[in-house]
């Protein structure tokens, strides 16, 4: 087998997290009496991580010295909510249990805070994730290539035999500067457009399809 490891992203790949993240990014702007924003503004800032996301989500005449506050605000309130709405895509699950009954070792790295990611990752997909790795201090945040590489190391793989899936230019820009093949996934927040944009050459318009792109290149 070529391809042994699988790296998924976690937010607009695995799970839509849209309606909650949404929900804290407009309870910080209303708290400290700023606009809120639709949507669909906030889904084309996800996924570069909370602090990019609150930022874009703030004017940009705000001062930078008021900006730990607006962030502390969101995650409080995120930390309490983020598994109001939140649901994994459907197919999503059986297409991950798919993959551990074939053999294929898995893990999560996320743009989504560490404190996130973990209580998600336990939710909704119990032991299936080993290693579920999001942003902390301590480590770079995609697309730097830092947390991939710790999965990698803790799975015991090499970025040849590892292929990264997600949903976002982050995502792709994170394989790329891995060394790791892309499979691209339209069903979360970016369009299929923006895949075809980069070159990616892989593209699962459902859950089953990674299935069928991972079968192919393991031909």
């Amino acid at each position: 087998m070529k391809y042994t490891t699988l790296i998924f992203d976690c937010d607009g790949t695995l799970l839509d997290t849209l309606t909650d993240l949404a929900n804290a990014v407009n309870y910080a702007l209303k708290t400290h009496q700023f606009p809120m924003r639709t949507i669909d503004e906030i889904r084309a800032d996800v996924g570069n991580g909370v602090a990019n996301l609150m930022r874009q989500s703030l004017p940009h005449d705000v001062c930078d010295n008021d900006f730990k506050t607006y962030l502390n605000t969101f995650e409080s309130y995120y930390s309490e909510h983020l598994q109001d709405y939140t649901i994994p895509y459907e197919g999503i699950l059986d297409v991950v249990d798919t993959l551990k009954e074939q053999g294929y070792k898995l893990a999560i790295v996320s743009n989504k805070i560490q404190e996130g990611v973990t209580p998600l990752n336990k939710q909704y997909f119990g032991d299936r994730f080993p290693i579920a790795i999001g942003h902390r201090p301590e480590i770079n945040r995609k697309p730097a290539p830092d947390m991939v590489f710790q999965a990698l190391e803790e799975l015991g793989s090499t970025p040849a035999e590892s292929i990264y899936i997600g949903d976002s230019e982050v995502d792709v820009a994170t394989a790329r500067n891995s060394g790791l093949l892309c499979i691209g996934v339209t069903w979360g927040f970016r369009d299929e457009s923006v895949h075809q944009e980069l070159g990616v050459q892989h593209i699962a318009r459902m859950p089953e399809d990674i299935l069928t792109i991972i079968n192919e290149l393991n031909v």
